[in-house]
């Protein structure tokens, strides 16, 4: 089973332009948490994300698409960064986010969701769920 745990953005982490700035702390604390998902061999991937003043997003209206240029007002919605992870059980990533990191530092408010990702076997075997396999 695979699951993303999805770190939301804060005001601070939207305000960022460099990770330079980046908490010494926090970092040794990911890096270690990391770390220890690879060795368990449940880490697939993680990254941060850059403000969402350096994206875009693109609206799908009928046949028409639109681009619409960041920053996003709605940081609580937004995601700063994620870790993907691969266990055997629901349990098994619950006690793996119970240990993620305040991914705003010690003490400060912030906010991780955990959601699991569909599997090919979630799906009704079919042509184009097989084409979907072949490819990814």
């Amino acid at each position: 089973m695979r699951y993303m745990i999805i770190v939301k953005a804060t005001i601070e982490s939207e305000a960022e332009t460099t990770p330079i700035s980046a908490d010494a702390d926090l970092l040794t604390e990911m890096a270690y948490y990391h770390e220890q998902l690879t060795k368990a061999g449940a880490l697939l991937d993680g990254s941060g994300l850059r403000p969402s003043s350096q994206g875009w997003r693109i609206r799908y209206e009928g046949n028409t698409r639109c681009v619409i240029d960041g920053p996003f007002a709605e940081t609580n919605e937004l995601i700063a960064g994620y870790t993907l992870i691969q266990v055997k059980s629901r349990e098994e990533a619950m006690e793996w986010t119970r240990r993620f990191p305040n991914p705003a530092g010690h003490g400060k408010p912030a906010e991780i969701e955990v959601r699991r990702l569909y599997e090919f076997a979630d799906f009704a075997p079919s042509p184009v769920i097989e084409r979907m396999r072949n490819i990814l």
